[in-house]
């Protein structure tokens, strides 16, 4: 007797409802168009993230194998002396903490900023609304190359060259913060305000209480895209600084990099330097990797 039909055994085959006369599932195929779609992303993955694998990896090399031909993939002898090199030869903490800084302060007052103009132009009604939206599009369209001399000129009537305040407040509110938060904001049912409006509550503690609280994955994309762009500048912080001392890292490093006399063609201790730099965007993306993706799926949506 076959083990299906022997007295008390219990089939694991589900169970069809009355009259349900549709034949059992099949086991999906594997989708060949699905599959090219996955080879093609993974070489593409491979092709972007090569040049900082190659930057990661000739960090921990000795020079030998960063001069060798054929080149060296993976080291032989990890090592660490580039990295005490480059600390030996660059007050690198002094510059670490600029950029920390200057790179802090803007992503703080873009949130700030940049949301409360986004929530003014997406939930309040007043006089040039739209005039206002149209010219903050227009700024979009504005190369920030173009705007580097008039930024110069206005930060020097203001005495505020080679200063902390010279390196932020050009950049303490931008144009796509504006339009990323109220394009997000617009999404908030003008229901939800009109109730707690009719609570008796005011427009601040709308906005810190209730809309802010809605809108952490636009804050969590606008604080990456804001913080990257700020660490990595290079061309403003160039020209506003004079004092080494202010020095943002991507200054120093190019500077350090161009003397002869300090990096003494040592690429090792150059692949060190722009694996620090590059280090802290990278923690900050992992960490808000999760609010990022929400936000730039859902902004824009109403």
């Amino acid at each position: 007797m076959s083990a299906t039909s022997a007295p008390g055994a219990v089939s694991t085959a589900p169970a069809k409802k009355p009259g349900d006369t549709r034949p059992s599932a099949p086991k999906k195929a594997r989708d060949p168009k699905r599959v090219l779609v996955y080879v093609l992303l993974s070489v593409g993955l491979l092709v972007m993230s090569a040049p900082f694998l190659w930057m990661a990896v000739s960090a921990f090399k000795t020079q030998t194998e960063l001069t060798a031909s054929p080149p060296v993939w993976i080291p032989t002898e990890w090592t660490l002396e580039n990295f005490r090199e480059l600390l030996d030869k660059l007050d690198l903490p002094l510059y670490f903490m600029n950029s920390v800084i200057v790179a802090v302060l803007v992503t703080v007052s873009n949130l700030v900023f940049c949301s409360m103009l986004g929530y003014a132009l997406a939930k309040l009604n007043f006089a040039g609304r739209n005039k206002i939206f149209g010219l903050v599009l227009g700024a979009l369209m504005v190369p920030g190359n173009l705007m580097l001399l008039p930024l110069f000129v206005l930060m020097s009537k203001l005495h505020l060259i080679d200063s902390y305040a010279g390196l932020v407040l050009p950049f303490a509110a931008g144009a796509f913060g504006v339009f990323l938060m109220r394009q997000f904001m617009q999404s908030i049912p003008d229901e939800l305000l009109e109730a707690a409006r009719m609570d008796g509550a005011g427009e601040w503690y709308i906005f810190w209480r209730i809309v802010m609280p809605l809108v952490k994955p636009a804050l969590a994309t606008l604080s990456i895209f804001t913080f990257l762009g700020s660490w990595n500048n290079f061309v403003w912080p160039l020209i506003a600084t004079n004092d080494p001392d202010k020095y943002t890292l991507p200054v120093a490093l190019a500077t350090f990099a161009t003397d002869p006399n300090k990096a003494g063609g040592s690429n090792g201790m150059l692949m060190a330097g722009s694996l620090l730099v590059v280090l802290p965007v990278v923690v900050l993306f992992i960490a808000l990797q999760r609010h990022f993706t929400q936000g730039i799926a859902t902004a824009g949506m109403k």
